[in-house]
């Protein structure tokens, strides 16, 4: 799968800094099982650049919802995946983008003890220091971002 070009996005404050950061995108088609291959790639690359055992099990969690969130909603056939390191490595960005035109906002309740469904972006609220979502740079849609501070 080709990933799109990126066009030139000035970098978030929080990521802005002078030593290198770490950078790792991948795509993914827009099915449900995407999700798997999303925690099981997230947690490789996050083992290769040895990110302590916490932040990499809070990131999986967060890939994975943002993942499922993603292909459930989107009206695309893919969604792209971005981890961003940054050099002092006290900062890790996740990034889910799609082709999904609704901006995604912070749930207004909580999904009931029956509900099947509604408790992936309460738990990004939980588990994400910061996390929103915004029109993307790499797709014909929007980004939803989640961010780890160590």
């Amino acid at each position: 799968m080709t990933l799109p070009t990126p066009t030139a996005q000035a970098p978030s404050p929080a990521l802005d800094t002078t030593a290198p950061r770490r950078e790792y995108w991948f795509g993914l088609p827009a099915l449900r099982t995407s999700a798997r291959s999303a925690r099981d790639t997230v947690r490789d690359r996050l083992r290769a650049w040895k990110v302590p055992g916490d932040t990499c099990c809070d990131a999986v969690l967060l890939v994975s919802e943002l993942t499922t969130n993603a292909v459930l909603h989107t009206d695309s056939g893919n969604v792209v995946c971005g981890l961003t390191l940054t050099g002092d490595e006290r900062l890790l960005r996740i990034e889910l983008h799609d082709g999904g035109r609704i901006p995604v906002r912070p749930p207004e309740q909580q999904a009931g003890p029956g509900d099947e469904g509604g408790r992936g972006l309460f738990l990004v609220q939980q588990i994400a220091d910061r996390w929103g979502s915004a029109r993307s740079t790499r797709a014909e849609g929007k980004v939803v971002w989640a961010e780890l501070t160590s």
